[in-house]
């Protein structure tokens, strides 16, 4: 959950660079698009994309840490409109080598904007070993 408000703040304290930040080339060149024709839509743009890479950041256990940077998580669409999930750099090779598969909805209404990330494991993956929640003998 992203209040558009302050991404609108932060683009007025910081401006392009801010953007600059969160989004990959392609990203950068629909806000700009959509930024020069009305500011607003460009500001939710911004806004519905940074809801959506902090939404699969925390989905795949990492928050803002390495691997996971900003500009190597890319929200994309898919010929039906769909968003998609699009991975580069390490961050693509963690998730690949985990199997990890993310599915995204991303929404925007009045001064919030919204994104829901699942991640599933490839059909056919493993799953890694998780820790139990029972205490250890040794205790």
């Amino acid at each position: 959950l992203c209040d558009v408000r302050r991404i609108a703040a932060a683009l007025s304290r910081h401006g392009e660079r801010f953007a600059e930040r969160i989004l990959v080339e392609g990203e950068l060149a629909t806000w700009r698009q959509r930024s020069a024709r009305w500011p607003e839509r460009g500001t939710r743009f911004l806004a519905t994309r940074f809801a959506a890479k902090e939404a699969f950041s925390k989905a795949i256990g990492l928050g803002l840490r390495s691997p996971m940077r900003w500009r190597d998580c890319e929200v994309g669409r898919l010929p039906s409109g769909q968003p998609t999930v699009v991975l580069h750099g390490a961050l693509a090779q963690w998730c690949a080598a985990r199997g990890l598969v993310a599915h995204l909805s991303v929404s925007d209404e009045g001064d919030m904007a919204c994104a829901y990330c699942v991640v599933e494991l490839r059909p056919g993956t493993l799953a890694p070993r998780m820790r139990s929640a029972e205490p250890s003998p040794d205790f």
